[in-house]
């Protein structure tokens, strides 16, 4: 099974239509938001395609594939225009491996959860990478729509054999075997 995980849309139609090609073109069969998917936030500037209703338009139809969990800029108010829950977290199992996703705005590299198991996946600081640290494969999948720090647009796939970052054209930036 893969799974495509991505966050921060930031409200962007522009970047989620190329967000969904990319699953499309990977095969994922399941794609995680880890949040921040309408709203733009009040430091960050608006996106290319700022457009949270037609958001909101590509990912209804995906209900079934679709895992959200909820960010910081995401409100209450943004769940009228979703056919789909925000949760406060999740976990998956694949290639035996327990998988812990957050926003990130709780938890990070340098504060992991308690219980995390074997792999940590977060968004919140568009910055993606793949690290280590004690014992837990830690990966920050980025931003499509709004990266920082001179980092790319990024995705995660995820499946039976590792964990990979990605650029919005697909290209591997980095790769954790598991």
């Amino acid at each position: 099974m893969k799974i495509l995980i991505a966050s921060d849309l930031h409200g962007s139609a522009h970047f989620t239509k190329k967000l969904l090609e990319r699953c499309a073109a990977e095969g994922a069969e399941q794609l995680v938001l880890l949040g921040d998917i309408y709203n733009h936030g009040p430091r960050n500037p608006l996106p290319e395609g700022y457009d949270p209703l037609g958001v909101a338009a590509l990912l209804n139809p995906l209900v079934k594939e679709l895992t959200v969990v909820k960010g910081n800029c995401d409100s209450d108010v943004d769940t009228l225009i979703s056919d789909f829950e925000f949760v406060s977290e999740a976990v998956l199992f694949i290639g035996g491996k327990k998988v812990f996703l957050q926003h990130g705005d709780r938890f990070s590299i340098d504060r992991l959860p308690k219980n995390c198991g074997d792999v940590f996946i977060y968004g919140h600081y568009h910055t993606g990478f793949i690290e280590e640290k004690e014992g837990v494969i830690v990966a920050n999948c980025g931003s499509v729509s709004l990266p920082k720090g001179g980092t790319p647009r990024s995705y995660i796939l995820l499946d039976e054999q590792g964990i990979c970052l990605k650029d919005i054209g697909g290209n591997n930036i980095s790769y954790k075997k598991f």
